[in-house]
């Protein structure tokens, strides 16, 4: 059984994360820590609107270590994924609004959009960029 949440999902989605922004993929962290639990308590769990979480959450007292790592690290990595957005927008802000602000947010639009331009995004959204995304 796949294991998706809908804000994971729509997290990767509007940010586009890849390469070194996002080493590990939280959901397959959670999958394979968790393939026990999720096949003996959540099989019938349909996906998507935090429902796999709901059942991890009713169960977390049968939980295993092991399980529970994987919930923990995939948390991790989802929280540096975001200060990793955090910083490049931050970085890159006034350029996305003078470059890009016609472009629809999503699936990675943004940063084409920064790339197709690269002669006129600022140095320090330059850097951000490579710091995040090479």
């Amino acid at each position: 059984m796949k294991f998706r949440t809908t804000a994971i999902c729509a997290l990767f989605s509007v940010i586009g994360i890849s390469g070194a922004a996002m080493a590990q993929d939280p959901v397959a962290t959670v999958v394979t820590g968790c393939a026990t639990e999720i096949e003996t308590y959540c099989s019938q769990v349909s996906e998507g609107e935090g429902r796999m979480l709901a059942c991890f959450y009713a169960h977390e007292d049968k939980l295993s270590g092991q399980c529970q790592y994987a919930l923990y690290s995939a948390a991790s990595q989802l929280d540096q994924a975001v200060s990793a957005l955090n910083y490049v927008a931050g970085q890159c802000e006034d350029d996305i609004m003078k470059l890009c602000a016609d472009v629809q947010m999503g699936e990675g639009r943004i940063l084409e959009c920064l790339g197709s331009q690269e002669e006129s995004v600022s140095p320090a959204c330059k850097t951000a960029i490579a710091q995040v995304f090479e």
